[in-house]
């Protein structure tokens, strides 16, 4: 077997959101979970959400969390999911060892530049739409 042909990577993904009421996390939480195991490449071996707790000093607000353990096909997958659902924390269970070819780990490499362009370019976008926002409120008073 060559590179990461043919080997799946187990990870365990926490996912923790934040909302009121209460009862939406739980909904969130679970849709997160499907959407997730609708993704290409990714099958979710097991799903556990936690039982919605309140915010300390925040009123009627609550946290929550999931463990979604994930069967992925390559780690640029596990990546890609680390970029859409933005998870607390990542686990990968196994295997112990993951081997990639040279044009895997570039191919991996240039998906997290390319998302860190975008969220650059989507960063720059709202300073400039802050300062336009800041100029106009300034004139007005």
């Amino acid at each position: 077997m060559n590179g990461n042909e043919g080997q799946k990577i187990t990870a365990m993904l926490m996912i923790e959101v934040l909302s009121k009421p209460k009862e939406h996390l739980i909904e969130t939480l679970k849709d997160i979970s499907n959407k997730m195991g609708e993704e290409k490449g990714v099958e979710v071996a097991d799903s556990k959400i936690k039982d919605p707790t309140p915010v300390k000093d925040k009123e009627n607000l609550f946290t929550a969390f999931a463990e979604i353990e994930v069967e992925v096909k390559s780690a640029a997958v596990l990546i890609g999911l680390m970029f859409k659902y933005m998870p607390a924390h990542i686990d990968v269970i196994e295997p112990e060892n993951i081997r990639l070819k040279n044009n895997e780990l570039a191919e991996t490499l240039s998906e997290i530049v390319r998302r860190l362009h975008k969220y650059d370019e989507l960063l720059r976008v709202m300073q400039m739409e802050k300062k336009v926002l800041e100029k106009k409120l300034n004139e007005k008073k």
